[in-house]
């Protein structure tokens, strides 16, 4: 799907192993304050592999360019719990040289659509770093309210850090199977 004229969100498949281990080697600067230490092999195709196979009731989508396939960005839906919950933890980048164009606004938008309208889930999550202001910004753009902090959450760039949880809520029927 189109979110911007050039740039397409769709799901990772385990051919997208190298473009995305690229774009991680690309964007290791850009994205260690707000990313856990990783290993060498993570930023291999085989490491990109192992979390595409590995991600379980998890979701990647990546952002690219429409024309060459190089990946400018990722998102995560993780830990989908249907029945009485109906939810999901959202995780998102873009890449440093895409940053600012609105991007990762339009790609949490579309999220918001599947979650909503394709998976039926009636909540989904995040969390940002204290002082991840344009993390903040796109969340609140896209209709995500602030409900708390959550204490040394992560191990960020050497340290436990503090998350801004916020929440978005989709819709207020009840889940799948249950009766109206």
């Amino acid at each position: 799907m189109l979110i911007a004229p050039d740039i397409e969100m769709r799901r990772a498949t385990v051919d997208d192993a190298q473009a995305l281990a690229e774009a991680q080697v690309r964007n290791k600067e850009h994205l260690r304050s707000t990313e856990p230490h990783r290993e060498a092999e993570f930023y291999t195709a085989e490491g990109q592999v192992e979390r595409i196979t590995g991600a379980g009731s998890d979701t990647w989508l990546l952002v690219d360019r429409a024309a060459d396939g190089i990946v400018v960005g990722r998102l995560m839906l993780n830990g989908i719990v249907m029945g009485p919950l109906c939810g999901a933890s959202l995780g998102y980048w873009v890449d440093g040289g895409y940053a600012g164009r609105g991007l990762t606004t339009a790609a949490v938008e579309e999220i918001i659509r599947i979650c909503r309208d394709e998976i039926g889930l009636h909540r989904i999550e995040a969390g940002t770093l204290t002082d991840n202001f344009a993390s903040q910004r796109v969340l609140t753009k896209c209709g995500f309210e602030r409900y708390g902090l959550s204490a040394k959450y992560l191990h960020i760039n050497g340290a436990w850090r503090d998350h801004i949880r916020f929440e978005r809520l989709l819709h207020d029927d009840p889940p799948p199977h249950v009766p109206k």
